[in-house]
């Protein structure tokens, strides 16, 4: 058996700023305050990762929406009812509010029995229309109850209220999707206020959460992971890698399941390629084996006992026994308030399909989990679970546990696939967890929000200045186009990673660019991917848009994730020559001051020639073995796809720009890779109006 490997594909370090902890004079943090600031918008969309503080963020803003702008109710939603718990009372007025959040018992109907099945759950369909009679200030409910509720009783029932959603990644604009069409309807009657938060506002089904006119009118509030995470007291790094395994993952689960740290696991679907096919209950004992010698279970909270070879007995938490007494019992010990600070409560917890959102275990060093994730939402709430901040606690990772492609299995293909979506959301993590990106034209000018580093803002030159507080680059480019409408604006402002997560998410994108690109001795230039291939994704995605907000939405794009690619390639160079690794992380911001000090003018050409997935082919080639790497290329290689008449058009687009600078069309002989693809692109054109005027 080959040997597995474990590489951090992404690894961050941040400098504990402490300042995510402190509070203003009304008892807000920083994203909290960020987010009152916008409490008299009628629609609000907020950003934030997990463990912001979102839910009392939403607490403030609700209690000013009751009290001085006119609004008679505040609905809270959640997708499931342990959330609820995230909005009992809370004594605000004790850190500095002017008022307490408080919720009658009987209208927070995540606490009542039965299940969220309109056939079972008509009580809480009744007791919603009860509540909006009643006058009462607070009701919290499911996603599900809402969406009965809202067909029972009707959009007009909600006039002049406040709607709020939690975890507002579940909406999408899909006409499937009951409670983004009842949201739309809503919207569209104009009568209530609207807060929606989530931790993740990507969908890995591409179906976007809102549709642009309708997003349109939310006013947006963002607090990025690098806010959040710079900002602690305790954590200090976070690793994100992906391991690969050959055989059943039970059989090398002990190599990056370390019992010295507090890990969550999240086990395969039992229909998935890396399920073992033993039955979940078996794959939960053979884990329990790996580590030691199972001794009972505690009659108190169901924890199983396994004792070490050294002697120390572990405390699991088998959450994929599902039988009710024993489950009821396992979840019960993991929720009680009196444990929440004790760090020796639980060592490990082994899940399927629980422990994700919402899961508060600030202890939380490592999550684990076995098989791909199609949703880069889930594994950015499998991430959050690690993330939470609490004493002693420097270090977290991610790791993602991957069966490597087997040249003897049917379903190659798959594995092939499942392997270039982990790198996707590896390179899209790194997105998440950079500075936010503010791109300007050359000779901008200096602006006094931001320290130029060494030498202060120098106007012969290109210029990165960085922001420590809000976590923002301000990056010159030469060349750069700017966008022309308010929508465009907002778009290059706020939703860039959205605009790479279509990108990098597309498949024939991923195949070429890490395996026929020139690190890896292929054949595609890297302007294929940054302006052609980005160029359709950018137009598919905003057609409405003038050709210019197009471009200038495209440029920024490509900045953002080309840049962060080179700043960690350079990273990685630092810390193999020696580096310190465990400063405050600086790394990125020095990589990207190197990449514009290499060059005169940092110009958008530059950055269209770099291949954004350079960095990730040389991560995967010391994660998997020769043989597989090999494999994966030629599966690939294998499946090459003609160039196609839309891409043809865009090729010749970009020939008139090469015609209007050089004073000739591009050569089909020329040395320059980019430069005949080109010159195919015209070829092709040429071939197509040739064969329909031969008829």
């Amino acid at each position: 058996m080959t040997a597995p490997r474990h590489v951090p594909s992404v690894s961050v370090t941040y400098k504990r700023t402490g300042a995510t902890a402190k509070s203003n004079e009304l008892g807000m943090r920083p994203m909290q305050e960020r987010a009152y600031e916008r409490r008299g918008e009628q629609y609000l969309l907020i950003k934030s990762p997990p463990a912001s503080g979102k839910s009392r963020a939403l607490m403030f803003i609700a209690l000013d929406k009751l009290a001085n702008q006119e609004l008679s109710q505040a609905i809270i939603v959640v997708p499931e009812r342990s959330i609820g718990a995230s909005f009992n009372n809370e004594p605000l007025t004790k850190w500095g509010f002017w008022a307490d959040w408080e919720v009658k018992p009987q209208w927070n109907l995540c606490n009542a029995p039965g299940a969220d099945e309109i056939r079972v759950a008509r009580s809480k369909v009744k007791a919603v229309g009860e509540f909006l009679a009643r006058g009462d200030p607070v009701l919290v409910c499911t996603h599900a109850t809402f969406r009965f509720a809202v067909e029972e009783l009707g959009i007009e029932a909600f006039d002049n209220r406040l709607i709020a959603v939690d975890e507002f990644h579940h909406v999408s604009a899909d006409d499937d999707n009951v409670l983004g069409s009842q949201l739309k309807a809503f919207i569209a009657r104009d009568k209530v206020h609207l807060v929606a938060m989530t931790g993740s506002y990507f969908r890995g089904d591409a179906v976007p959460v809102l549709l642009p006119e309708d997003e349109a009118r939310f006013a947006t509030v963002t607090y990025t992971y690098y806010e959040q995470l710079n900002g602690y007291e305790h954590l200090k790094a976070l690793d994100i890698g992906y391991f690969f395994y050959n055989g059943p993952y039970v059989d090398d689960i002990a190599q990056v399941l370390d019992p010295d740290q507090k890990t969550i696991v999240h086990i395969p679907n039992v229909n998935s390629r890396e399920s073992t096919q033993r039955g979940k209950t078996t794959e939960v004992s053979e884990i329990m084996d790996a580590l030691g010698d199972w001794q009972g279970k505690d009659p108190a909270t169901g924890f199983d006992l396994v004792r070490r070879p050294d002697g120390r007995v572990l405390k699991i938490a088998d959450l994929v026994d599902d039988g009710p007494e024993r489950h009821s019992l396992v979840v019960a010990a993991l929720k009680d308030p009196a444990q929440k600070n004790n760090r020796d409560h639980v060592d490990i917890i082994i899940a399927l399909g629980m422990a994700k959102e919402g899961f508060d275990w600030i202890w939380c060093e490592h999550a684990l989990t076995v098989g791909y994730r199609s949703s880069l939402t889930e594994i950015i709430q499998i991430i959050g679970r690690a993330t939470r901040d609490a004493p002693g606690k420097e270090r977290a990772r991610f790791t993602n546990l991957i069966a490597e492609p087997d040249a003897s299995e049917d379903k190659v293909t798959e594995a092939v696939n499942d392997t270039l979506k982990a790198i996707a959301a590896s390179l899209l993590m790194e997105q998440v967890l950079a500075p936010k990106f503010n791109f300007v034209p050359k000779g901008n000018g200096e602006d006094t929000d931001f320290d130029y580093g060494e030498g202060g803002y120098d106007s012969t030159r290109t210029n990165v200045g960085f922001n420590e507080d809000r976590g923002e680059f301000q990056i010159e480019i030469k060349g750069l186009v700017q966008p022309e409408s308010e929508e465009a604006t907002r778009i290059c402002r706020d939703d860039l990673n959205e605009v790479i997560t279509a990108f990098v998410q597309d498949k024939r994108v991923l195949e070429t660019g890490l395996f026929d690109g020139d690190h890896a001795g292929g054949n595609t230039p890297a302007e294929e991917l940054t302006l052609v291939r980005m160029g359709k994704i950018v137009r598919d995605r905003y057609p409405e848009l003038s050709e210019t907000d197009q471009e200038a939405i495209r440029q920024r794009a490509v900045a953002a994730l080309g840049l962060t690619q080179e700043a960690s390639k350079e990273a990685a160079k630092a810390a193999s020559a020696g580096g310190e690794t465990t400063k405050a992380n600086t790394a990125l911001i020095d990589g990207i001051r190197k990449i514009a000090m290499d060059v005169r003018d940092l110009d958008i050409d530059l950055i269209d020639r770099i291949n954004p997935f350079g960095a990730a082919y040389a991560i995967l080639g010391k994660a998997m073995s020769e043989a597989s790497l090999k494999q994966v290329a030629a599966v690939i290689a294998g499946k090459k796809i003609a160039l196609s008449e839309d891409e043809a058009m865009m090729l010749a687009e970009r020939a008139k720009s090469f015609l209007n600078e050089r004073g000739r069309l591009p050569s089909l002989t020329s040395s320059d890779p980019w430069e005949r693809r080109m010159a195919e692109g015209i070829e092709f054109l040429k071939r197509k109006v040739k064969a329909a005027r031969d008829g």
